[in-house]
Parts: structure tokens; C-alpha cells; sequence
């Protein structure tokens, strides 16, 4: 009894910015691709590390006063 998926070559695509990345994986595709003259699953994805903002050092970090000064500055002239 075999337990193990079928675990084979496969190339991935970025669909963000068409970039490949060849790899093993278990992804079972009924499309294929041709590298190298040989075929390959093929399958698309759309984020990877070309297109991630974390790995592409692309993140916007927002300069914002914490929640609790928000909150006194909004509310200081209400006296319960």
C-alpha cells in the first residue's frame, strides 16, 4: 500500500509578474508546460517571492498614533 502522493517535478507561475519556478510538489495539473523539451504539470499562483511584499521589501508601513492617544485626543472634552 503506497501512502505517498506522486511526487514529481513541476513548474509554477506567478501570475502577478510571469515569472517560473521549477520544483517538486505533490500538485496534481492537467496542464502542462514544455521546458527544456520536456514536459512538465504546470500550475499558477499568485503570490510567490518575486511578488510578496515581504520578500520583495515593497511593505508600506503607516506612521499612526496609538489607540489609546487616538482615543483621549477624540473624546477630551466630554466629562462623564
Amino acid at each position: 500500500m503506497n501512502i505517498n502522493n506522486n511526487y514529481t517535478f513541476i513548474i509554477f507561475k506567478d501570475i502577478n509578474n510571469n515569472k517560473l519556478i521549477f520544483n517538486k510538489s505533490t500538485i496534481n495539473s492537467n496542464k502542462k508546460i514544455k521546458k527544456n523539451n520536456i514536459f512538465y504539470n504546470f500550475y499558477k499562483i499568485e503570490i510567490s517571492k518575486f511578488s510578496h511584499p515581504f520578500f520583495t521589501g515593497n511593505i508600506k508601513i503607516k506612521k499612526t498614533t496609538g489607540r489609546i492617544d487616538k482615543f483621549n485626543k477624540k473624546y477630551k472634552n466630554y466629562k462623564l
